[in-house]
């Protein structure tokens, strides 16, 4: 089989296998590495409070560098905004969380368009356990400064509506509701000054607290999948190449017992009676008389 793999053509398709396994290699590498997500960013740089507007634009996504990060923003809190978002727990209790619109200084709904309406938040001030607890704590008003942890939105779900409330935290559903541009993130207040004070904004609420995020980089299980299915291909092109090399050999083997067994005929053949040789010479056979067989004949 060796002097079959040897030959030029079986050389130059080894040559091919090779280069399409490192490709697949290369694809599993790369699959590998995107296994393993960003971590999310160390609490060494997350609590330090930062402006929000040097995070996160509006109308932008936000990404997990800037996810989880302490942020400052100055504005004022928008009349008529506050909601209820249902299905929050604290310490096992189902609740609400009391989330306000706050309009942010120095943004505005569209960045190309200077001097547009500056652009909303949702500010998490605090947790009741139901919606008439709600009903009594005052909603914030007029200017004021928040220091918060910033979170990436949640996805909206469809549920029958109830005045006041949504399901979900959904900043694309709240800016629908307050006909403003928002921002594509919430903020889960921790202090809330005006004029310099502090306001006691969780007085008859209680406090959200939200912490770092776990420092463990989460791992991408489809994509190691994907890694391990390139090797196979990898170890397939090697192996497509060997069954038609093995292939070839046993058509060549079949091809020599063929002339093998044709030349074994002809050489019958040429000892048969008509070759030309000595035949063999079967004497006649003598009848015998009946006088000399013995026999009486009457």
């Amino acid at each position: 089989m060796l002097k079959t793999a040897l030959k030029p053509r079986w050389i130059l398709m080894l040559i091919l296998a090779m280069a399409i396994a490192a490709v697949f290699v290369l694809l599993s590498q790369w699959q590998f590495s995107s296994s393993r997500e960003a971590p999310p960013p160390a609490p060494s740089t997350t609590e330090t409070v930062r402006p929000l507007t040097g995070v996160l634009a509006p109308l932008t996504p936000l990404y997990a560098a800037g996810a989880d990060q302490m942020v400052s923003l100055d504005g004022e809190f928008l009349p008529g905004t506050r909601v209820l978002v249902g299905n929050r727990l604290l310490d096992g209790e189902e609740g609400f969380w009391v989330v306000q619109g706050f309009a942010v200084d120095g943004s505005s709904g569209a960045p190309s368009a200077p001097g547009a309406e500056n652009a909303a938040i949702p500010v998490v001030l605090g947790w009741v356990p139901d919606a008439g607890r709600a009903a009594s704590v005052a909603e914030q008003e007029g200017p004021a400064a928040v220091v918060g942890r910033l979170l990436p939105p949640e996805a909206p779900e469809v549920e029958l509506p109830v005045e006041g409330q949504v399901p979900t935290l959904s900043t694309a559903e709240l800016s629908n509701r307050w006909d403003v541009a928002s921002y594509a993130a919430f903020v889960v207040a921790s202090e809330v000054t005006a004029d310099g004070a502090d306001v006691p904004f969780a007085a008859d609420m209680e406090k959200v607290v939200v912490g770092p995020q776990p420092q463990e980089t989460p791992i991408n299980w489809l994509n190691i999948f994907y890694a391990i299915e390139w090797v196979v291909f990898a170890g397939f092109a090697f192996f497509l190449w060997w069954r038609l090399v093995a292939d070839d050999h046993r058509r060549t083997l079949e091809d020599d017992a063929d002339e093998a067994a044709a030349a074994e005929e002809a050489r019958a053949g040429d000892a048969g009676p008509h070759s030309g040789g000595l035949a063999a010479v079967v004497p006649p056979t003598r009848s015998v008389p009946d006088h000399e067989s013995g026999a009486h004949r009457d």
